[in-house]
């Protein structure tokens, strides 16, 4: 996606390139992303009202609002355990008609990373990580992994 924007003073037209933006978080030490065109926003830590029967990965609902947002543990979704304080920031974002919110253990910068070719995700990887990305950047703090949103949001 790629959106124009003129400068009213002098007329000059630039682009932002938003198909090379990530919004960067990290889950246990390790910098994931997701494209910035598919995060509605970013929140702190919110109020969830647990639901009853769900699915380990589903921390409860949350208002938005008057939107009601379903939480996704991150952390369990990819198989790693809870953190013992349970503070997490709120990544929300829009798969088809619902909300969802991916609790991550911080937030970081939007990325940019124009210039810079995604890699295949590593054969190394655990092969449930694997199943949930589309590729990694190598960046100097370390890889970049890009997480597949609808499938990490997929529960069948």
């Amino acid at each position: 996606m790629s959106i124009a924007i003129t400068d009213s003073g002098s007329g000059m037209e630039s682009q932002l390139d938003y198909s090379s933006q990530y919004v960067s978080f990290r889950v246990d030490d390790q910098l994931l992303g997701m494209p910035v065109n598919m995060v509605q926003e970013v929140l702190t830590e919110q109020v969830i009202s647990p639901t009853p029967l769900a699915r380990a990965e589903i921390k409860g609902l949350l208002n938005l609002r008057g939107q009601i947002v379903t939480a996704v543990s991150l952390r369990k979704r990819l198989g790693l355990p809870d953190l013992e304080d349970d503070r997490s920031m709120n990544v929300v974002t829009r798969v088809g008609e619902e909300s969802f919110s991916l609790l991550v253990d911080e937030v970081g910068d939007v990325i940019n990373v124009s210039g810079r070719s995604m890699e295949p995700v590593p054969r190394t990887l655990d092969p449930h990580w694997r199943s949930v990305t589309i590729g990694v950047f190598q960046l100097d703090e370390g890889l970049f992994v890009i997480l597949d949103v609808e499938t990490i949001l997929n529960f069948e």
